[in-house]
């Protein structure tokens, strides 16, 4: 397993290799702390202090030389201009193809600059990482707040990359002019909806992407889908471009896609008449929270089996999965003609078990090619948003009576029917549509294990690993040897996948533990909304199933329309803590005024409360996702028991709870119905707000 240190050494620029952080010198002296502070000969404030002065000279380093280098290309573009305005006094079509390869050749310059920053800011951030985890201080927390927003900072220079955003406007500006050399010299600010279609420029605006962790509404969206990018900046080679081409199908893609569409409408198709249903059973209207709930139930378990399934294969668990789905269904439309609320509860236990969202991720981090995968990711969140929406509209359409045969065809019934006709469909679609990608042989796989990009976490950072090589120089073995010494910083290091929940959760840090709780909190206040509308509405204020499906459609819909101001406008003003923490308050306020304390209940107060409970949860999840793929240990970004499992089980979990409390609170009557399942979201969201704000300093 390559150590980080390593891959900084083997992926840096070879003439700047001096310009880079010591990581490994960094590295010695926190092992140096360590053994002077159990020795005694060293007090904990002279070691803040001293690491403190360290990293800033290094910072300082970094910052002087990122200088440097802007000015040398400042001057070359200042050249390149004054003959840029040479020709336009007397064009000459040679001389702008020589202008053209002079920017382009500033612009790979560039390309590499960018490169170089991003590498010392991930190096920056895994040494704050690592001191924080060998001591146990908040010394991040420290270091951030007073450096990060000083009017001097050097950090500012490093993770803002402070000036380099006017030299990547001149060679994109100057490239889109000379483009066209028949005489029309377009600017990128009178029409910057034209494209630029240079690979260069392509490059540069991906690294920056990376670099300053942008998030338009296409990547705020992807943050959603959980799936992480690669962490270390490397270009990608020609050969590696072309196996992605040979192992991506658009058509695969569109199913993975479809199959997520479905299951969602699957979903949320039930919940305005699942009280009806369970009522027509001879059960309580509050056991829709068990109907609802059973789903989730057996998803806990099917997000583990598919998850290694896709180990192996896509299209075998997507068979499997659209069977089970195609039965499951089936048995929810019959248990009315059997009058069995054990059927129905077995019916939807079978859609649950056939949860294959695990594979729909983890095919587009494998199989899709990674200058599209940002568009995949939030075509993933689309299809979600949509399902959810469509469902509960679907569900308010259905509101018919016939019976064929001895089978009863009704608002309960149809549902189910529609579903099992749907994924019938799908099933014979996907068997003759569907190409099994072309796995990498295992000899690969277990040289290469950490270059394989897998199912984990949205905006972020998928780590790359490097293949060991056959021949190791004698500094490579006083590495190994210093590594053996240090079990724990070994451990640490080590990029093999987790083969365990037990391992997974050892390394879960304070931070990542806090997002978990978030993404729980969430689900649990979002489960709860939905799933006992139907009751609330019926209860308080005789709603029809139409109307509950209406509310709940127009819910579904405010996803993309929030999202897209989100991700367009707030998110490039504000970081993304500081959204994390708003929405966090948010969804309290949201709850609070979700409380039945006036009488009467009036429809405005649950419409309003719910309408803001639920859009601040649905940024809060982009935002929260986002966080936890950069506080993730990249041991956790592939293998089975990866990040994107252990937040799906978070999430399962939460809305198994708030599906049965929903049933438990029942028992007080339909009465104390809503206080009494929302106390616990409120307990959960003011907790969560404390812990974000003990570890607010650390989420960068």
């Amino acid at each position: 397993m390559v150590a980080f240190g390593k891959k900084l050494k083997e992926r840096s620029i070879q003439e700047w290799q001096g310009y880079y952080i010591n990581y490994k010198l960094m590295k010695k002296k926190v092992n140096q702390y360590s053994r002077q502070l159990q020795g005694g000969s060293l007090e904990r404030r002279q070691v803040l202090k001293d690491f403190s002065r360290m990293l800033d000279n290094q910072i300082e380093k970094v910052a002087l030389f990122m200088l440097e280098q802007q000015g040398l290309l400042a001057s070359r573009l200042q050249r390149l201009r004054e003959s840029h305005d040479a020709l336009q006094e007397e064009p000459n079509l040679s001389h702008v193809a020589n202008l053209k390869e002079g920017y382009r050749a500033v612009g790979q310059d560039l390309l590499k600059l960018l490169f170089f920053v991003e590498m010392n800011a991930i190096g920056v951030r895994k040494i704050l990482k690592k001191f924080d985890k060998r001591f146990g201080y908040r010394f991040t927390n420290y270091y951030v707040k007073t450096r990060a927003n000083h009017p001097y900072s050097e950090l500012q220079q490093v993770y803002k990359h402070v000036g380099l955003g006017a030299v990547v406007g001149s060679v994109s500006r100057n490239l889109h002019e000379l483009q066209n050399n028949q005489g029309s010299y377009l600017s990128i600010y009178d029409q910057p909806v034209l494209p630029l279609q240079d690979p260069v420029v392509d490059s540069i605006r991906a690294a920056v992407d990376r670099l300053t962790h942008s998030t338009n509404f296409l990547n705020f969206m992807a943050q959603h889908a959980f799936i992480m990018q690669q962490e270390l900046p490397s270009p990608q080679d020609e050969e590696e471009a072309v196996e992605e081409d040979r192992r991506y199908h658009f058509m695969s893609l569109l199913l993975n896609l479809v199959n997520t569409f479905l299951y969602m409408v699957n979903t949320y198709i039930i919940v305005p008449t699942a009280d009806d249903y369970s009522m027509s059973l001879g059960a309580a209207a509050t056991v829709c929270g068990v109907v609802i709930g059973a789903m989730a139930v057996a998803q806990l378990f099917s997000s583990v089996y598919f998850s290694a399934w896709s180990n192996k294969s896509y299209f075998k668990p997507l068979i499997f999965s659209s069977i089970v789905l195609f039965i499951g269904n089936l048995l929810y439309a019959l248990a009315f003609d059997f009058n069995s609320i054990a059927v129905l509860l077995i019916g939807r236990l079978f859609c649950g078990l056939g949860s294959a969202r695990a594979v729909n991720r983890r095919y587009i981090s494998d199989c899709v090619p990674l200058k599209i995968r940002m568009q995949a990711s939030a075509g993933f969140v689309s299809a979600s948003a949509l399902g959810m929406a469509c469902g509960p509209a679907l569900a308010g359409l259905l509101q018919t009576r016939f019976k064929i045969y001895k089978l009863t065809f009704n608002q309960n019934t149809l549902p189910g029917w529609v579903m099992a006709i749907a994924w019938l469909m799908y099933l014979v679609w996907l068997a003759i549509s569907f190409r099994e990608p072309a796995l990498e042989p295992e000899e690969s796989q277990s040289t290469s294990k950490d270059s394989n990009n897998s199912e984990a976490v949205q905006d972020g950072n998928l780590e790359k690993g490097i293949k060991q090589p056959l021949l190791i120089t004698s500094e490579e073995i006083e590495e190994q040897v210093e590594d053996e010494d240090e079990s724990e910083e070994a451990s640490e290091e080590s990029r093999a996948p987790v083969n365990s929940i037990g391992a997974a959760y050892r390394l879960l840090t304070p931070s990542v533990k806090v997002q978990l709780l978030i993404y729980f909190m969430l689900k649990y206040a979002m489960e709860i909304l939905l799933s006992e509308s139907s009751v609330i509405t019926t209860y308080y204020f005789g709603w029809s199933t139409s109307s509950v499906a209406i509310f709940l459609a127009c819910l579904g819909l405010t996803v993309l329309p929030v999202n897209i101001v989100i991700g367009s406008y707030i998110s490039n003003m504000f970081e993304d803590r500081q959204i994390l923490l708003v929405s966090e308050i948010m969804v309290c306020v949201g709850i609070l005024f979700s409380f039945n304390v006036l009488v009467p209940y009036t429809v405005p107060q649950y419409v309003c409360s719910g309408l803001i409970m639920f859009v601040s949860a649905e940024v809060l999840e982009g935002v929260n996702l986002s966080l936890l793929s950069r506080v993730m240990s990249s041991r956790l970004s592939r293998g089975t028991y990866n990040g994107g499992l252990l937040s799906t089980e978070a999430g399962t979990i939460a809305r198994v709870i708030a599906d049965v409390t929903i049933t438990v609170a029942g028992y007080f009557g339909r009465d104390m119905l809503l206080n009494v399942t929302l106390l616990p979201s409120l307990v959960t969201c003011v907790v969560s707000i404390v812990a974000t704000c003990f570890t607010y300093n650390s989420l960068y």
